[in-house]
């Protein structure tokens, strides 16, 4: 994808500094980058976007494949979700993502058809939304998020649950 890790932190410059809030300290990216207001997104960006999510997504099967039939170790209070149960909360925030960017998804019993077609809509909703065809402002006046704040929260979520299977594989 064109990025080279820096071998030094020096190499790092921080760019912007936010406030945080209860997401942030939870480690989730709760506060938009200012660089993440820009509502439209040129085509090459939107297809960078995409190749992100592909590459998550690719990441989050890879695991879960790797994962199945086996055991996933308990935190160290006990507990912890079972893989079938990362797969489904998985599927549910994306759902969640979705409308907060204005989109939705249809329902499906089937957990396999839930994916797929939750990954459908969430290319369907970034390519509306940097194409500025969703509104700003939702019907009950909140602002929705952009097509750079979508991707970047659904790419960081699913990369999270990747790192939970792979921490927790027994």
């Amino acid at each position: 994808m064109g990025f080279d890790a820096p071998k030094e932190i020096s190499q790092l410059t921080i760019i912007e500094r936010l406030a945080g809030n209860a997401t942030t300290d939870f480690g989730a990216p709760g506060i938009p980058p200012t660089v993440d207001h820009e509502r439209s997104c040129s085509i090459d960006e939107r297809r960078r976007f995409e190749k992100i999510l592909r590459a998550g997504w690719r990441a989050f099967d890879n695991a879960v494949a790797s994962a199945r039939g086996k055991t996933l170790t308990k935190g160290p209070r006990g507990g912890g979700r079972s893989l079938a149960a990362i797969v489904s909360h998985v599927v549910e925030a994306d759902a969640a993502y979705l409308s907060a960017v204005g989109w939705k998804v249809e329902k499906s019993d089937e957990p396999s058809q839930r994916l797929a077609a939750t990954r459908e809509a969430i290319l369907a909703a970034l390519e509306a939304s940097a194409n500025g065809e969703i509104p700003t402002r939702g019907p009950r006046g909140g602002e929705r998020w952009t097509a750079r704040y979508f991707a970047r929260r659904v790419t960081w979520h699913v990369i999270a649950h990747v790192w939970e299977i792979e921490r927790r594989l027994a």
